[in-house]
């Protein structure tokens, strides 16, 4: 697999135009992530393996890095020039992740060219579908007691909470419940 992201790497720093990679080609990287920090886990911390381990994930990530600004970089110049993304060069995740962009960008160059000519242009908005990217959900969560009404916010978990009545209780992400608290709008409360 180190080969293959090498080569892949080079191809995207050096071409400008977008290579092809396999369509599981980033589901294929993060296993191999993986299985390099569990064997990592398993060795010796004193060893020359370990070392060598430690290298190698150090470089998988900065080219993966590297690749995925370059490769993002080439796609939306491709969408931005009104040309389509071939989709035989994309793997699953980044042919799912561009419709969305696709369609606004479409969606905009028909606002602007009527706007242009002087017509006035109503948006609507149908339903765009958005690649949903979920993170590892490790929020620490708190719970509060409200002692203010408070409007409805939108969580760092994206999820919408509230609104809030003078002694509702709720479970909110921490960094969220921080701001409550510090602005007097609620009291942490301690579950035992």
């Amino acid at each position: 697999m180190y080969n293959e992201l090498y080569a892949a790497w080079r191809r995207e720093i050096e071409d400008a135009s977008l290579g092809g990679l396999s369509t599981d080609f980033y589901a294929r990287i993060a296993d191999y992530l993986r299985h390099i920090k569990e064997e990592n886990g398993v060795l010796d911390k004193k060893s020359v393996k370990i070392n060598l381990l430690d290298r190698e994930t150090q470089n998988v990530r900065r080219m993966l890095e590297e690749l995925l600004w370059a490769r993002y970089k080439k796609m939306i110049k491709t969408i931005t020039q009104n040309q389509t993304l071939p989709s035989e060069l994309l793997t699953a995740e980044e042919a799912k992740m561009s419709e969305s962009f696709v369609n606004f960008s479409s969606a905009y160059r028909k606002f602007a060219e009527g706007l242009m000519q002087g017509q006035t242009v109503k948006v609507e908005v149908v339903r765009m579908d958005v690649a949903k990217i979920e993170a590892p959900a490790d929020h620490k969560r708190v719970t509060l007691r409200f002692t203010k009404n408070t409007p409805a916010i939108i969580g760092l978990d994206m999820k919408t909470y509230g609104p809030f009545m003078v002694e509702d209780v709720a479970s909110l992400p921490a960094e969220n419940a921080k701001i409550f608290v510090k602005h007097g709008l609620a009291v942490l409360v301690e579950v035992s």
